[in-house]
């Protein structure tokens, strides 16, 4: 299964969700996963964990070249102390744009979409900022599932908002996912016109227990983080739902048909599309005190899940 995470804007924290994601994947004991950075921007986890940055994604370039094996990227590959393995990119844009150009570019086709393929494999795919041209975006476009992280600052909607419909078409199956204070997310997905999969906590002793020894979920002070990232590996990991054939106009359906469940994720009906081909209007939502005649307080940034 190959789960693709980028952004259109800024540092909404992708590369620290798709650590967080494999550590809280499940049936983690079953199941071989990897974090693979494809930023052509460079990577960032050598430096995060105090690993070397070979092996990594050079090295596996440079071996392609003899060889398009996709069970070659394990001889590349390093592993965390929670057994997640991770493929490395160098921090600088150069050397990841030409391994890159290179692993994007064999015969065979791309080999993390290759070896994503085997049975009992995950690999989150780190694409970073996927601007026009990029060259994660041959890694995106064969995904299973793509997940578009952005902030709720206004610059960062305006920049998702874009971009939503192109890169909805990429896989069968896109979502959106807010992070970090800004915005309410009913207002998030009022502007948008789409319902959201859920929404990541600002975490950052979590984000940095990361790079610790223990586990994860195990870290006093970060059950937010930790939380939200399991629930959205459960959501990501189950079966997608079989796809209807909706109007071409609007994709999405309305927010109130969709249930959310304690962790924060999306439980969408059947044929639920989380992003849209074109964006179409979303209802807006009705509060309580609405309902009882009472006019809503001044908007406010929702609490930190």
């Amino acid at each position: 299964m190959l789960i693709a995470l980028c952004s259109v804007k800024g540092s909404p924290g992708v590369t620290t969700l798709a650590v967080a994601l494999a550590v809280q994947w499940p049936q983690a004991e079953r199941t071989r996963r990897l974090v693979a950075e494809v930023d052509p921007a460079g990577g960032d986890l050598a430096m995060r964990f105090g690993l070397p940055a070979t092996p990594g994604l050079v090295s596996l370039a440079a071996a392609a070249r003899r060889t398009c094996d996709p069970a070659l990227i394990w001889e590349h590959t390093q592993s965390l102390p929670s057994g997640v393995c991770v493929l490395v990119a160098p921090p600088g844009a150069a050397h990841a744009r030409a391994a890159l150009s290179i692993l994007t570019t064999v015969p065979n086709g791309p080999l993390v979409p290759a070896v994503a393929r085997v049975p009992g494999v995950v690999v989150l795919a780190d694409c970073g900022r996927v601007d026009p041209g990029s060259l994660a975006e041959a890694v995106a476009r064969r995904a299973d599932a793509l997940v578009l992280v952005t902030g709720t600052q206004g610059d960062e909607i305006a920049h998702t908002a874009a971009r939503l419909g192109e890169l909805a078409r990429w896989t069968p199956r896109p979502s959106l996912l807010i992070t970090g204070d800004g915005y309410p997310t009913a207002d998030v997905e009022r502007e948008l016109g789409v319902p959201t999969i859920g929404r990541i906590p600002h975490d950052p002793t979590a984000a940095s227990a990361l790079t610790d020894h223990r586990p994860l979920a195990r870290r006093r002070g970060n059950h937010g983080l930790a939380r939200h990232a399991a629930a959205l590996a459960r959501t990501l990991a189950g079966p997608a739902a079989p796809a209807a054939a909706p109007p071409a106009t609007a994709l999405a359906v309305p927010v109130q048909q969709v249930r959310h469940q304690p962790g924060g994720v999306v439980i969408a009906p059947p044929g639920y599309q989380p992003l849209p081909l074109r964006p179409g209007p979303v209802p807006p939502r009705v509060s309580d005190s609405q309902r009882n005649g009472h006019q809503p307080s001044a908007a406010g940034k929702e609490p930190r899940g």
